[in-house]
């Protein structure tokens, strides 16, 4: 579905970068069509009485502030950054802290889909509490892996819990992983 263009979101939301919050604005009535039950003036009229000023795209779905802008569905965070830089963003929107609700411009970076896998939280159902390592009941170790270019890579295998994690910590040093890479929260 093509997205509303940059020109109509700024006629339409305010965004208050510092707080990444999004407010209804005043609609002309170029906006509204004429019914047969209804004038786009008296649609135009109803609605300015009652929106602007509200706070925009604030549902929430799988963390995320979302919502709908003329009839089209938005991410709000995609929004925030459409209004500051005037452009749909190409790849993927990044919250640097996690938080998927914190749409502050500061917490947004543009990335593409790799870069994104390199800024995860711990998976919910990661048994030792590191990202990339795992106990091997076999052989009694720890291995430590990571993803490289999509593909699975081997580290080692380590004596105990400590090395397998500062190897992985190094890994992912070495691939650009970001430094809140395996957050727990």
């Amino acid at each position: 579905m093509k997205e509303v263009s940059v020109h109509t979101l700024r006629q339409i939301i305010q965004c208050d970068f510092n707080t990444g919050l999004l407010f209804w604005l005043p609609r002309p009535e170029c906006f509204f069509r004429d019914t047969p039950r209804r004038l786009a003036a008296h649609s135009a009229r109803i609605w300015n009485a009652r929106y602007p000023g509200e706070p925009a795209l604030t549902a929430v779905c799988a963390g995320y502030r979302v919502g709908s802008v003329m009839g089209k569905a938005c991410r709000a965070h995609r929004v925030v950054w459409a209004l500051a830089h005037g452009q749909w963003p190409v790849d993927e929107i990044d919250h640097i802290n996690g938080d998927r609700a914190d749409n502050r411009l500061v917490n947004l970076r543009s990335v593409t889909g790799a870069e994104n896998k390199r800024n995860k939280r711990t998976p919910s159902n990661n048994k030792s509490g590191a990202v990339g390592v795992f106990w091997l009941r076999d052989n009694k170790t720890w291995r430590a892996a990571i993803r490289v270019a999509g593909r699975q890579t081997h580290i080692g295998c380590y004596a105990t819990f400590d090395e397998a994690v500062s190897a992985r910590k190094a890994a992912e040093v070495e691939h650009d992983y970001h430094p809140n890479h395996g957050r727990n929260a």
